[in-house]
């Protein structure tokens, strides 16, 4: 399974790619891509937003995932930023679409207990535990990639967990 992870950001968009390496004696987290779309404040918001997609889409082309993974919105007290990274995650989710990828969604907690085992975990925290998990020699170049990647970690580890439950049935 590859899982394509996308976070959403207004500034930065994180995406990271994973895939299941079940021809190991264990099954394996494997690393295949992460980085961060990177938009310019000068540019407009649709400017912008056509930027994410298309970069998206070129992305999730390229790596073939069989499911993209998006963080779901989180409550903020700011509005504004709430509505405008609602914009951002429409067009991550257009781009899946686009692409004939189905979308999961997972809330910000759902990512941190499974990756770190604490929904409350801070950055840097998810940070080591993605760079652990993947085996990496170093941490991601970026939060943003570095959450994309827990957020694919996420999908899998769920995906395992839903298909061993059903298997117990």
């Amino acid at each position: 399974m590859r899982v394509f992870g996308i976070d959403c950001g207004t500034e930065f968009t994180g995406y990271g790619v994973v895939d299941v390496d079940c021809d190991a004696r264990l099954p394996r987290l494997v690393h295949i891509a992460a980085g961060t779309i990177r938009l310019s404040k000068k540019e407009k918001t649709p400017q912008r937003l056509a930027q994410v997609y298309a970069e998206l889409v070129a992305l999730i082309t390229l790596h073939e995932p069989e499911t993209v993974a998006i963080e779901e919105v989180f409550f903020s007290a700011n509005a504004k930023s709430a509505l405008k990274l609602g914009q951002v995650r429409g067009v991550a989710m257009l781009a899946a679409a686009t692409c004939f990828k189905p979308v999961a969604e997972y809330a910000p907690l759902s990512i941190k207990s499974s990756v770190v085992g604490y929904g409350l975990a801070a950055k840097e925290q998810v940070q080591f535990m993605v760079t652990r998990l993947l085996e990496l020699d170093h941490a991601p170049d970026s939060a943003d990639a570095a959450d994309a990647l827990a957020i694919a970690i996420c999908h899998i580890h769920t995906s395992q967990t839903l298909l061993a439950q059903g298997a117990r049935r």
